[in-house]
């Protein structure tokens, strides 16, 4: 029967006796098969070689279909399950379902619609069967991916306070390459947006025409306008998630400039922008995701209350300008002293005090920092406010207050006080920022700063690596609405623990990984053919206890259909804030290994089978 179907599929190419390699690529398409161009290209060449011409027959043709499509693991389990070899009838696939795949309550339905989904022989598909072809089509989908299919909408509880989840953050998202010459963009929005990114930078300072523009100051990275930020903003907000958009406003514009900023978020944001408190006039904890879906906030200093800024909201408050006493402007990353000597080479004479080695100056007049009232009534449940220490926060910081800590000195604490940063976050939102050092825009890891419960760990989205590697897996989770639940004990505020010393919330959980196989992997880039020498690493992010990684047999000469069949074990002790990584590798010597590709996912959102 397959035969038969193939044929009548294919036919019709080959009434002049042979077809190429452009008519080969369209009919694998024709077939619905997923190919990589570099692989069947080879296996194409491999087969005309013999000919000496650029053409294949028939014959080829169903030959390189089976070596790029019947692979022996797929055949293997269908023969495992069809009495004949030939077909599956619907019975057998429950029992595939239920043995290999683990669903225990694997029904006739279930079946039936798989058949009816995946089975592309229509004769075989009207029989309630499946043949190897519908198989094949079945376990190569998204249905059969490793990723738990329930997890890819949203699924966690949405009504909890803001400060109760891993918040997406970008920062410097107006940079799409270094930090001291490469060019702003407002791609940068447009791309963190789209990755569902929720917390997004913008560094603003005035400029000409009283037109506000956004770049990395004191550098010679290009300028964009405020303006079109905010339009680029308004317009991509919503795609990727419903969930709410938090503005970091670095702000270093004066107030004339500030009241300019305030009527385009008005004027562009419209009814997005988050203007006023939802619900209860006092409130004693942030609302929810749920609450404010499809909102835009303002992160940013203030003058005053909340309720103070709503009460002036009713007045025209145009000209008028509130003082804070603080640093030398109003930016949440000049705070910690980390921002403050960031340059190696200054532009102008002026910034030479500014190398790395001079230590900062320490103490700093207070000066009196102006904001324009406008601005200021605008922020409502994001008030930037100073990180002075845990203590002070504890005492003095109201909910809707947070802070923004430097790398290194959150680093510190994660190392000497974690007890106190998690009871500090299991209270107010805290967002970490790479050190000003990075004028590569590297990244640090993000892991160190999730186990304790920092809500918005601010990357720079536009650097590939591991550790946006890891942001992007932890963000695959709750259909990557860029929201995603801290565990319990990273809520309660009786919690003890801490990543150091899991104690009694350690629920250790046994993985056990089979590594098969792979497919059409990318080919090194030192082989003139397919060829590729590959290898897997597989490793666990999570607290300290649990971080490692364990590394595959290499298969020489293979990137088409490497073949492993290696089971790994591990142990984990706090799955909930773990993350698996699957990297493969070419090696290319013994001391060096070429990067093929990578996919990274949360551990609980595993799929088993």
């Amino acid at each position: 029967i397959s035969c038969t179907w193939f044929l009548s599929i294919i036919q019709n190419e080959f009434r002049f006796g042979k077809i190429d390699l452009d008519t080969t690529m369209k009919l694998l398409e024709k077939l619905q098969i997923p190919f990589d161009y570099e692989h069947v290209k080879h296996v194409f060449k491999k087969t005309v070689d013999k000919y000496k011409e650029h053409t294949i027959n028939i014959e080829d043709f169903r030959s390189i279909y089976r070596t790029l499509v019947h692979r022996a693991e797929f055949l293997e389990l269908f023969s495992a399950y069809s009495p004949n070899g030939k077909i599956l009838a619907d019975t057998d696939l429950i029992e595939f379902l239920r043995e290999e795949q683990y669903e225990s309550d694997a029904s006739e339905k279930n079946a039936s619609e798989i058949i009816l989904k995946y089975e592309p022989i229509e004769e075989v598909k009207k029989r309630r069967q499946m043949s190897l072809e519908g198989f094949i089509r079945y376990m190569s989908s998204e249905e059969c991916s490793i990723f738990k299919n329930d997890h890819r909408t949203v699924y966690q509880d949405m009504n909890q306070p803001l400060c109760d989840y891993f918040i997406s953050s970008s920062h410097n998202t107006y940079l799409i390459a270094d930090q001291i010459i490469g060019p702003s963009d407002l791609w940068g929005y447009t791309s963190a947006l789209l990755k569902g990114c929720r917390c997004l930078e913008i560094d603003c300072w005035d400029g000409s025409n009283s037109e506000p523009v956004v770049y990395h100051g004191h550098t010679l990275t290009s300028k964009i306008l405020f303006r079109s930020v905010i339009q680029v903003i308004e317009k991509y907000a919503f795609v990727a998630s419903d969930y709410p958009v938090i503005l970091s406003l670095e702000n270093h514009c004066s107030p004339k400039q500030q009241e300019v900023m305030a009527d385009y978020l008005e004027s562009i944001l419209g009814d997005k922008l988050l203007t006023s408190t939802i619900g209860d006039a006092v409130f004693t904890q942030l609302p929810s995701p749920e609450a404010l879906k499809f909102k835009i906030l303002v992160k940013n200093k203030k003058v005053g209350t909340i309720e103070e800024g709503m009460l002036r909201r009713e007045l025209d408050s145009h000209g008028e300008t509130g003082e804070i006493s603080g640093s030398d402007n109003f930016t949440d990353e000049d705070e910690t002293g980390e921002n403050t000597h960031l340059y190696q080479k200054s532009t102008s004479s002026k910034h030479k005090s500014d190398s790395i080695t001079s230590p900062p100056p320490r103490k700093k007049p207070k000066k009196k920092m102006k904001i324009a009232i406008p601005l200021s009534d605008l922020v409502i449940y994001t008030k930037s406010e100073k990180f002075v220490s845990f203590e002070h926060s504890l005492h003095n910081q109201k909910c809707y207050e947070n802070n923004s800590i430097g790398e290194a000195q959150a680093r510190k604490f994660v190392k000497h006080s974690a007890r106190e940063f998690i009871s500090h976050t299991l209270r107010f939102i805290t967002r970490i920022y790479p050190k000003g050092t990075r004028t590569s825009s590297s990244n640090y890891n993000p892991q160190d700063f999730w186990n304790v419960g920092c809500q918005m760990v601010a990357l720079n989205f536009q650097t590939p690596g591991v550790q946006m590697e890891l942001q992007n897996g932890k963000f695959l989770d709750n259909g990557g609405c860029g929201y995603i639940l801290k565990p319990e004990f990273l809520r309660n505020r009786n919690s003890t623990f801490t990543p150091h010393n899991v104690g009694r919330y350690s629920k250790p959980m046994s993985l056990s990984i089979r590594l098969i196989s792979g497919h059409q992997l990318p080919p090194s880039s030192l082989s003139k053919t397919n060829k590729a020498d590959p290898l897997v690493h597989i490793e666990i992010y999570g607290v300290p206890e649990d971080q490692t990684k364990k590394k595959s047999s290499i298969i020489k000469s293979n990137a088409l259909s490497p073949r492993w069949d290696e089971t790994f074990f591990f142990t984990v002790q706090v799955p909930e804030l773990a993350l698996i990584r699957f990297c493969v590798e070419d090696e290319i010597s013994l001391i060096a290994n070429e990067f093929l590709g990578q996919y990274t996912l949360p551990l609980l959102s595993l799929c088993k089978g």
